[in-house]
């Protein structure tokens, strides 16, 4: 694949289009002036509750504003990732932040301030003014936050805190990819700086001793600064358990729940299914051993691919097999996704100077645009199946739901993107041009299966029990974090894997933990995913309209409803044992496959 040095030196076509944003620099000064004028006036609606005609001009006010503000910020951030460093982006994402900033503080008012209606006064406003219908989803999710909403004074303070004080993550980010030194390392007779961000690309084409070195040498240096990593994250979960107190939820652990609308029954069943079967998880560790002949497996070894396939994808032949594995989406799913690829929504290309990584980033009334670090390996193509599934699912939203009902957690937009990492996978099982290419495609989701359930319950739970000990008065030391995390890989990885005296380092670079309690959604999203996967595969047509269904449908309806949709309870073991079964039977995939002549 040709490599580039420069953003101008990668053709038009492989870079994203940000023009339906704002045509050029002109028109987004202009949307700015005319933002910030709109963000002002919001504050003038100070009082609006009490009068249901101007509460529903307020909400059409703000949702409005909210759209343009939100098309600002993301624009900024997009332009400022195809090419970090430039002085001029980043003065722009600046301006976008501190705009956003003033928006949640002029609008910081209305919160408190429906909140002090009785339940008579805020019934009573939906019979003054029929068309407030149109935002009472909205409205009762701020109305059942009554207990937990603070007075308009103190919610300011909290927010400005909030910005001020919210940075353990950036800090860490930082210490871990700018500020560590882990030296040079030797992979096949070449000497080669290490880095965060070349780790695992290092240790995947070192040899085995090559790697014993290699990651003893990174997590040296990760050990040695497991203090102030400590330190880092226990000032950001005792940040989060304060102000969760403050805002008078039991636990921080109960403020999660109550958000996302969910029991603690969804979490209980999730983490029981998948500690239960343990055993299939060991089965595919053991995969490595026969694959690779040892006797013995160490964490040094998890980072190899089952199956060396070196084939590489141009991009045009990435977008066609992504095309060619969806198809059991229907007709109307592909022409959503060609709009993806048509209309260029991705921005594919490596150079020096680009945000490295992947991600799908949109806004109320614009399909979000994708960035990718493409590489034409498996990985990369995969990828793309996953982003485009984000694109899609915010196509579908957008198309069927009104400004403010166009939003929808993590918990549900996962699921989107990991159906599509599993169709990929099928396919390329069934119809890869070589047998190594139908085990890497079975490799491939395997390795998701992995991350995404058991490694996201292993390492959700473990958050559970950080959370749990600082309410309780511990402290998130470097002695707490290693036990923690050497008890929970011994209970994972059983007989299957040694643990070594490094194993207690896999904490310290995990920026997941500073995303309170996300790593869950993954679990349960690629345990629906698959779910779906298998049944579409099987030609069940009504879990393919369901299907449709559940990625269109908005906001307004409760998270537990939108997986009833698709005729799922994540309350009950059954989806995620089903999960597991898949897994196991990919297993099955693999070791029939790799056994044929």
């Amino acid at each position: 694949m040709e490599k580039y040095t420069s953003r101008k030196d990668v053709p038009e076509k492989y870079k994203w289009d940000l023009t339906p944003f704002f045509k050029n620099e002109e028109e987004f000064e202009e949307k700015f002036k005319q933002a910030t004028k709109d963000v002002d006036s919001l504050k003038e609606f100070a009082g609006c509750t009490k009068d249901a005609n101007k509460l529903y001009e307020f909400l059409s006010k703000d949702i409005n504003t909210a759209a343009l503000v939100e098309n600002i910020y993301v624009y900024s951030y997009l332009i400022n990732d195809q090419e970090l460093g430039v002085s001029s982006s980043i003065e722009r994402k600046n301006k976008a932040e501190s705009l956003m900033n003033k928006y949640m503080i002029n609008t910081s008012f209305f919160s408190p301030e429906l909140l002090k209606l009785s339940e008579e006064e805020y019934n009573k406003l939906f019979i003054d003014n029929e068309s407030l219908n149109e935002f009472k989803s909205g409205l009762d999710d701020i109305y059942r936050m009554k207990n937990h909403i603070l007075p308009e004074d103190k919610q300011n303070i909290i927010t400005e805190l909030e910005n001020a004080m919210n940075h353990f993550d950036d800090m860490s980010s930082t210490m871990l990819n700018s500020c560590h030194n882990y030296g040079k390392v030797n992979v096949d007779g070449e000497e080669v700086v290490l880095s965060p961000t070349n780790y695992r690309k290092i240790m995947k084409s070192s040899k085995r001793e090559e790697r014993k070195v290699i990651r003893k040498q990174f997590t040296d240096v990760l050990n040695q600064y497991g203090d102030l990593s400590a330190n880092f994250l226990d000032s950001y979960v005792k940040a989060n358990v304060a102000e969760c107190k403050i805002k008078n939820y039991k636990s921080a652990w109960d403020s999660k729940l109550f958000n996302l609308k969910l029991t603690d029954k969804v979490f209980k069943s999730l983490v029981s299914a998948t500690e239960e079967n343990l055993d299939v998880l060991q089965k595919y560790y053991n995969l490595y051993k026969k694959v690779y002949k040892y006797d013995k497996l160490y964490q040094y070894d998890l980072v190899l691919d089952l199956v060396k396939d070196n084939k590489e994808y141009s991009i045009e032949e990435a977008q066609e097999l992504i095309k060619k594995a969806l198809i059991p989406l229907g007709e109307d799913y592909l022409k959503l996704f060609n709009k993806v690829f048509d209309n260029r929504y991705i921005d594919y290309c490596q150079y020096k100077g680009k945000c490295s990584g992947g991600y799908s980033f949109g806004t109320l009334d614009n399909d979000s645009r994708i960035l990718l670090s493409f590489n034409g390996d498996l990985d990369s193509v995969s990828t793309i199946a996953h982003e485009g599934g984000h694109n899609v699912h915010h196509q579908l939203i957008t198309l069927n739901n009104r400004l403010q009902d166009r939003e929808k957690p993590s918990i549900i937009c996962e699921v989107a993107s990991l159906t599509n990492e599993c169709l990929l996978s099928s396919y390329l099982s069934e119809h890869g041009s070589t047998k190594e290419e139908r085990l890497a495609g079975i490799d491939n989701i395997m390795g998701v299966i992995v991350s995404n359930l058991f490694g996201a319950v292993r390492e959700g739970k473990m958050e559970q029990d950080m959370y749990e000990h600082v309410e309780k008065d511990g402290t998130l030391t470097k002695d707490y974090m290693d036990k923690l995390t050497i008890d929970a890989l011994s209970k994972y990885y059983g007989n299957s894997v040694e643990l070594d005296e490094n194993s207690n380092t896999s904490w310290m670079n995990r920026s997941h933990y500073y995303m309170f309690f996300y790593l869950y959604s993954y679990a349960i999203c690629i345990s629906v995913a698959s779910n779906v996967a298998k049944e579409i595969l099987a030609g069940n047509k009504e879990m393919l309209d369901n299907y449709i269904k559940f990625l269109s449908t908005g906001s307004n309806v409760d998270n537990l409803d939108t997986f009833k949709i698709l005729g799922v309870d994540i309350e009950s073991k059954d989806v995620y044992i089903n999960a597991i079964k898949y897994f196991d039977e990919l297993i099955d995939k693999f070791n029939e496959i790799y056994e044929e002549a």
